[in-house]
C-alpha cells in the first residue's frame, strides 16, 4: 500500500502501478494513464489492516491538494491478494 501511494505521489511510475494491480482488474488501465500525476499528495495515514492467508485489506486516508488548490481526503479500504508471493491491488472494498 505504501509503495503504491509513493508511486502516485512521485508520479511517472505507471508501469510500477500497473504491475502491482491484480491482472483480473487492470484491463482498462494503461501505463500512460497511471503515470499522469493529477494531484499533489501530502500524506498517507494507515487506519487499519487485516490479513488472512493470501488475502488482506488496508484501510487508509490519503490527503492531497487538487488542481484548484483545495485540500481533500481519499478514504478507502483496499483489498489485496498475494499471487506468487507478490501483493497485488484488487480494488476498493465496498
Amino acid at each position: 500500500m505504501r509503495s503504491r501511494y509513493s508511486a502516485y505521489a512521485i508520479g511517472g511510475l505507471g508501469e510500477y502501478l500497473l504491475n502491482t494491480w491484480h491482472p483480473a482488474m487492470n484491463s482498462d488501465l494503461s501505463i500512460e494513464e497511471l503515470s499522469h500525476k493529477t494531484h499533489e499528495w501530502i500524506k498517507l495515514e494507515i487506519l487499519n489492516k487485516t490479513q488472512k492467508g493470501d488475502e488482506g485489506s488496508v484501510e487508509f486516508k490519503a490527503y492531497y491538494v487538487d488542481d484548484k488548490g483545495s485540500k481533500n481526503t481519499l478514504h478507502e479500504n483496499s483489498y489485496f491478494q498475494r499471487v506468487a508471493g507478490k501483493w497485488l491491488y484488487v480494488g476498493a472494498v465496498q
